[in-house]
């Protein structure tokens, strides 16, 4: 028998009200990993439409940047992108989902004007450095809403990962050995209780 457990009534007992807690833990991580399932499936399809938009965006900040270089110069164009401050404006919060920490990550305004001047630039290029700004800070937004679900798959597969394994550790080992264990001290009490019956009828003759 399993884990050489005696086979008495308190022996059996005690891996009944084990059992009985293992079936209760192996239904409530059942609950957490559907519930994880389905935000990971919900941020799933938030990296695809990421990627689908940052597809597109980059293909217009690209063309803009060209338009913008062919207008002003390229040196004229990597002088006003130096006088452009870093951005340092991310601010990444963590909410947590049956225990998960996962980030959100503050929308940063993709439209914002653009910091910087156009001093001596001849007319008309205003425009063209403008739209390539304000692609540049499309991308920016869209990298920083990418990191932000990217990083909560990740989190939730890997914790996903860890609930199944521990479902399938209950459901496949621990729940059936216990059940067996019951059955063979079970089977062992009612032998002896059938035993001790036969040696009081023949100590009766």
């Amino acid at each position: 028998m399993a884990n050489k457990t005696a086979a008495t009534r308190s022996g059996m007992t005690r891996i009944q009200s084990a059992l009985k807690l293992a079936r209760r833990g192996h239904d409530l991580l059942e609950q957490k990993r559907r519930i994880l399932m389905n935000e990971l499936m919900g941020r799933l399809r938030a990296v695809r439409e990421v990627q689908e938009s940052m597809n597109s965006v980059f293909g217009e900040a690209y063309f803009s940047l060209q338009m913008a270089n062919i207008a002003m110069g390229i040196d004229s164009v990597e002088k006003t992108a130096f006088a452009v401050p870093e951005e340092n404006r991310f601010v990444v919060r963590l909410r947590s989902i049956m225990g998960i920490d996962v980030p959100e990550v503050d929308r940063l305004e993709p439209n914002i004007a653009p910091i910087y001047s156009l001093g001596g630039a001849v007319m008309g290029t205003s425009s063209v450095l403008d739209n390539a700004y304000v692609n540049a800070r499309r991308i920016a937004s869209l990298i920083a809403r990418l990191a932000e679900v990217e990083t909560s798959v990740y989190r939730l597969a890997v914790q996903i990962r860890k609930t199944l394994r521990r479902v399938n550790a209950l459901e496949k080992v621990f729940i059936p050995r216990s059940e067996r264990q019951i059955k063979l001290i079970a089977a062992a009490l009612d032998e002896n209780e059938r035993e001790d019956l036969t040696r009081i009828k023949l100590s009766s003759r």
